[in-house]
């Protein structure tokens, strides 16, 4: 069982803003994991993910990528959906050049569609994405579905448990999603036992506060925005506490808006837990 805490992108305390620069930053606060934001877009040249990986691998930094936002593999829109395989194919050649396992990926919105049939869409585009990966030689690299928080997006965590389950994906659990969309209760137990299915060998997941509204129709809720860990919605104690307890081989990325501030708040609670780093 190993744990492993970072931020999601470049530490706010980083002088340099490069991915490097990050990766060094992290390793010097003590932590030992970052995922890469390619969110508002791909700036990041092959040759500069080789160099990424290099310096994560001597410093022992555990890479994962984020892919763009701008992703909906359940558009009906053709065009769209070949724009958003492409954003993630492009993310995994970088990820896979890193050494990095994870490109998180939120799959996109139901529309007008039923859940079901958004669940097809998912699932056959995924495939169609795994196929040009495999061709493109990509061998470490894998898709990551995340859990999302608001009840128009495809992402709950039994669509995504079934989508592993059926196709071999994988997923990035986030907590605080999960939190907002369930109108601010969660489980973790009961989180835990559905991913039993999968039998993950290493379990990659966000962790942050989270700010949610009533959904307007139906039941559930909407994430607002992220916020940082101390206001405990929800709280970060008894997820460690379940963490430790099945001895969970995991990496937690902080998404809290103090970055390696709350990744550092999080080590101490598994410190104070008895787990040694």
């Amino acid at each position: 069982m190993k744990i492993r805490l970072g931020p999601a992108g470049i530490p706010t305390v980083a002088t340099k803003r490069s991915t490097v620069d990050g990766i060094r930053t992290v390793a010097q606060l003590g932590l030992n994991a970052m995922e890469v934001e390619f969110v508002r877009g791909i700036a990041m040249s092959l040759e500069a993910a080789d160099e990424a990986g290099q310096v994560a691998s001597q410093l022992d930094v555990r890479l994962s990528v984020h892919a763009p936002y701008f992703i909906n593999l359940c558009s009906e829109d053709r065009k769209v959906a070949e724009a958003s395989k492409k954003r993630i194919v492009d993310s995994a050649l970088r990820a896979e050049r890193m050494g990095a396992v994870e490109v998180v990926v939120h799959p996109g919105y139901y529309g007008k569609l039923d859940p079901k049939r958004a669940y097809e869409l998912v699932k056959q585009r995924y495939l169609e994405i795994a196929d040009e990966l495999k061709a493109k030689g990509v061998k470490r690299a894998k898709v990551a579905f995340e859990t999302t928080g608001k009840v128009s997006q495809f992402g709950t965590l039994d669509e995504i448990v079934e989508l592993c389950r059926e196709t071999g994906c994988i997923l990035c659990v986030d907590f605080a999603h999960i939190y907002a969309r369930q109108a601010g209760k969660i489980d973790y137990a009961e989180v835990f036992d559905k991913l039993k299915p999968l039998k993950p060998k290493h379990l990659h997941v966000h962790f942050s506060g989270i700010n949610w509204s009533p959904a307007k129709k139906g039941e559930g809720g909407n994430e607002l925005n992220h916020i940082e860990i101390k206001h405990d919605k929800p709280p970060f104690k008894p997820l460690a506490e379940e963490i430790l307890r099945r001895k969970i081989d995991v990496t937690i990325i902080s998404e809290s808006p103090i970055l390696e501030q709350d990744s550092l708040a999080m080590k101490r609670v598994f410190e104070e837990l008895g787990y040694k780093f």
